[in-house]
Parts: C-alpha cells; sequence; structure tokens
C-alpha cells in the first residue's frame, strides 16, 4: 500500500470524533463525518477539510452516501456501544472497509476477542479502559508524572520533574550517561514552555520536565539513586463511580491496593458494591469539602477524582492538594485548555480522547505502510502533542538495517530512544546496529512517520 491518504468514514460527531477528525485531516486523509444531527455536522465541515453526512450510520442509504463501497476505514464511536457495533457489522456487508468500533460496557469488554472476531473487527477501541491503565501505572509509580510503555511492557518513557538542587542539577545529558547512569535515556525536557529534544551537552536545570526511556527495573533503579520514592501507593480515592472508575478499581484492587469510592447515586453505589466487594464505597457528595475530610482526604496516598464534569475534577484536585500530600491524577475529557490546565499543578493529568486518538492514530499509520520495511506498533502523542513516540518493527529490506547508528543521518528533533532485539531493551549508543525484526522507538517534534526511513534526512 503506497502511503497516499486513506479514504475514512467516522460515525458520531463527539469528542472523539473531533479529536481523531483534526489529526487525520492534518496528516491527509480523506475525511467524511456521519452524525444524526446537521448541526453538529455543520460544525464539522466548517471547522475542519471533511465531508459530512447527515443520517443514522446504522442504515445503507446512510453508509451509501458516505462512500462506504471505497472506503478504506470505518469508525464507529457513538455514545452507544450497541450502535457501534451494528454499524461496523452493516458497513461490512457493503465494503472492504477495515472497522473500528469504541465499546465501553465492561460485559462486552470481557468478551472482546470474541465480539472483535466474530464481527471481523480491525480494533475494539475502549477510552475508559485504557485511561484506567494509564492512571494504574502512574499510581504504581507515584513520582512520575507520566508513563507511556513499550515493547508489549518491556520499556517506558516516563516523565518527572527535576527538583531544585537534585544531583542532575547543571548536570549534561552527557554526563550522566558517562557518570551517573548510561541504562536511561533522556529523550526530551520541557523547561519555560518550551520543549528540546536534547543532546549530550544540553545541561539540565531543577524546575525541567525530563522523560526518559528505559526498563521498568532500570527506571527504579536511576530514580531511586537520583533521590525519588519509587514505592507504589497503598491506598486510593477515587470521586465517581461510573465505568472509568469500576475499570482502575478492579486493577488497583488486585495489585493489593486499598480503594474508598465516593459516588453519589445510591442505586450505582449498591452495583459497584456487588461488582467490587473488597472496595469501601461511599454514598455521598464529594463536592462537600467537610464529607472528603471525614472520608479521610488529608490521610490518603493517591486521590483519582473521574467525575464526568471536568471542572469538578478540577476543583476537588485543587482541594486535595490544599489538604494532603495524595498524588493526584486528574481526569479531563472535554475541556480544551491544555496552557491553563498545566498551570494549575493538577497532578498527572489524563486525557481518555487523546488515549483514543493515538490508538487509532496508530492503527491509521500502520494501515499505510502496511506494506514496507517497518510496521508501527506503538504511537503516543507527547509533550502536549508536540512531538511524537513512535516504535517500529523492523522488517527485511530497511535501509537502516546492519549500519552502525552514527552512520545514520537522521532528520533534526529525531531521536532514537531504544532497540528492542528479542525482549532486550538496548539504550543505544553509536555503535549499535539495528538488526529485521527489532523494534525500534523514536522520539521526534516531527508528525507524521509512517515508516522507520522517515526518520532520515
Amino acid at each position: 500500500m503506497s502511503r497516499n491518504g486513506l479514504k475514512i468514514i467516522i460515525v458520531g460527531a463527539g469528542k472523539i470524533a473531533r479529536t481523531i477528525v483534526a489529526q487525520l485531516v492534518e496528516e491527509g486523509h480523506d475525511l467524511t463525518i456521519v452524525d444524526i444531527s446537521s448541526q453538529v455536522v455543520d460544525e464539522f465541515t466548517q471547522a475542519y477539510d471533511c465531508m459530512g453526512v447527515v443520517g443514522n450510520g446504522a442504515t445503507y442509504a446512510t453508509l451509501k452516501e458516505a462512500g462506504i463501497a471505497t472506503a478504506d476505514l470505518f469508525i464507529a464511536v457513538t455514545q452507544s456501544d450497541e450502535l457501534n457495533l451494528l454499524c461496523c457489522t452493516i458497513a461490512k456487508q457493503f465494503g472492504d472497509a477495515a472497522t473500528i468500533a469504541r465499546v465501553r460496557n465492561p460485559e462486552y469488554n470481557r468478551e472482546v476477542g470474541y465480539l472483535r472476531d466474530k464481527l471481523g473487527l480491525a480494533m475494539i477501541i475502549n477510552p475508559e479502559l485504557e485511561a484506567s491503565k494509564e492512571i494504574a501505572r502512574i499510581l504504581f509509580l507515584p513520582t512520575a508524572i507520566e508513563i507511556n510503555s513499550f515493547a508489549h511492557g518491556h520499556a517506558e518513557l516516563i516523565k518527572i520533574r527535576l527538583p531544585e538542587n537534585n544531583m542532575l542539577d547543571g548536570k549534561s545529558v552527557a554526563y550522566l550517561g558517562q557518570h551517573i547512569t548510561n541504562e536511561i535515556l533522556i529523550c526530551g525536557v520541557e523547561r519555560d514552555g518550551n520543549l528540546v529534544i536534547p543532546h549530550g551537552d544540553f545541561v539540565l536545570q531543577g524546575g525541567d520536565i525530563i522523560s526518559f526511556a528505559a526498563t521498568r527495573k532500570s527506571c527504579l533503579s536511576f530514580l531511586k539513586l537520583i533521590g525519588f520514592n519509587t514505592k507504589g501507593v497503598r491506598d486510593t480515592m477515587i470521586v465517581g463511580g461510573g465505568i472509568a472508575c469500576y475499570y482502575l478499581t478492579d486493577q488497583l484492587l488486585r495489585s493489593g491496593i486499598d480503594v474508598k469510592i465516593i459516588e453519589s447515586d445510591s442505586t450505582r453505589c449498591e452495583e459497584l458494591s456487588v461488582l467490587l466487594p473488597k472496595a469501601t464505597i461511599i454514598n455521598a457528595d464529594a463536592t462537600d469539602r467537610d464529607l472528603l475530610l471525614e472520608a479521610g482526604i488529608h490521610n490518603a496516598q493517591s486521590f483519582v477524582p473521574l467525575t464526568g464534569i471536568d471542572e469538578e475534577n478540577i476543583v476537588l484536585s485543587l482541594f486535595a492538594k490544599e489538604v494532603s500530600h495524595a498524588k493526584l491524577v486528574t481526569k479531563i475529557t472535554r475541556i480544551t485548555f491544555t496552557e491553563v490546565i498545566n498551570r494549575l499543578d493538577l497532578g498527572s493529568i489524563v486525557y481518555p480522547k487523546y488515549i483514543t486518538g493515538e490508538s487509532i492514530l496508530t492503527y491509521v499509520r500502520a494501515k499505510q505502510s502496511a506494506i514496507g520495511s517497518s510496521n508501527i506498533e506503538t504511537l503516543y502523542q507527547v509533550f502536549d502533542s508536540r512531538a511524537e513516540a513512535i516504535e517500529f518493527r523492523i522488517n527485511s529490506g530497511s535501509a537502516i538495517i546492519g549500519k552502525p547508528l552514527k552512520d545514520l543521518r537522521l532528520k533534526k528533533d529525531v531521536l532514537i530512544g531504544f532497540i528492542n532485539h528479542k525482549d532486550t531493551i538496548i539504550i543505544p549508543s553509536g555503535n549499535d546496529t539495528i538488526d529485521e525484526g527489532d523494534t525500534v522507538m523514536i522520539v521526534t517534534t516531527h508528525h507524521g512517520f509512517t515508516g522507520i526511513e522517515d526518520i532520515l534526512q
């Protein structure tokens, strides 16, 4: 397949659709948005370079008008799991498009493999589940601001804030590798709102937000060495008992972490007490400060507001910061004022819509490069989407196989974070080479890479 743009139909014009349409249009794909609301469709077609069709995405007439017969990819992201599955089933009857459905319900999630196989789906995306996995990773290593996982969990890209007067304050990246450890690689530094992909002569400063690639074992050793606490939390308080709360609590309880859930709806509390018998469920309004204090927020090791209202999550996190030393993880679903949110010091911030967008973008890029010298395994948009961290699998015929990294002419602002050779993670030096079958993670401020050769000048 060539790297020309794909013809993509998206059913359901909500916040997730907005996130993925903005990205896919920018990368040159031919987009058609389908929704039953003419007003929403008009808003999309005016805001983005895409076509719009008003109608029910589960009917042949609507899909025919949208061009299902010649579509490469069909994505259903309405609010209804059942409608998404139905849309994909019908789309498969009238075209050869690969299909992706958003499915959130935990009951369906337990049958995800069966659904995918029987309905011929290319992918099932579950924003709440993926967000809960990201939150859990952070709570297992609470000194991290953000953790992105690669190489099937063998390697991670971890973001931390460097304290003033830390042993790395005033030291160069090269000094770190030569005198402290060469088992991690700093891939990005954020300072005063600017992002740098650093070279060896870059000097770190207290207050910098640094992202580094490492195995989990090397990460823990490095953080201990530079004075960070590497213990996971023992307990967490969650506000809001929705789907994301269920997924997160289930993971935390299985890891031995105590969970206290505050939920205002009594019926949902009863449901959660059956689903999660080991959790403590409190039926109360968490916007009552006295109630939060009575529930023990001041002693909580971690605090995660998961209500459906961003403003409420933000206020709750700010209050928790005032009255406790809890690790904060704040879910933001809708608000797009990233610059303002980042200044509020809300701890780690998780955006389910961006996680979903990354999953779809990974699939689209992989589909573009399906017949080539590399495939995309994993893709994250990092540093507030100013850069991308991409893991490529190297196939035969790649121009980079067997060449020492120092001999590769890389584009500016491209850094090779690690090489995964037969499940052994290599933090690369100039003399290392890449073999067929390896995966390679790169960090770059360029956008739109679909093959490993895109890193070369």
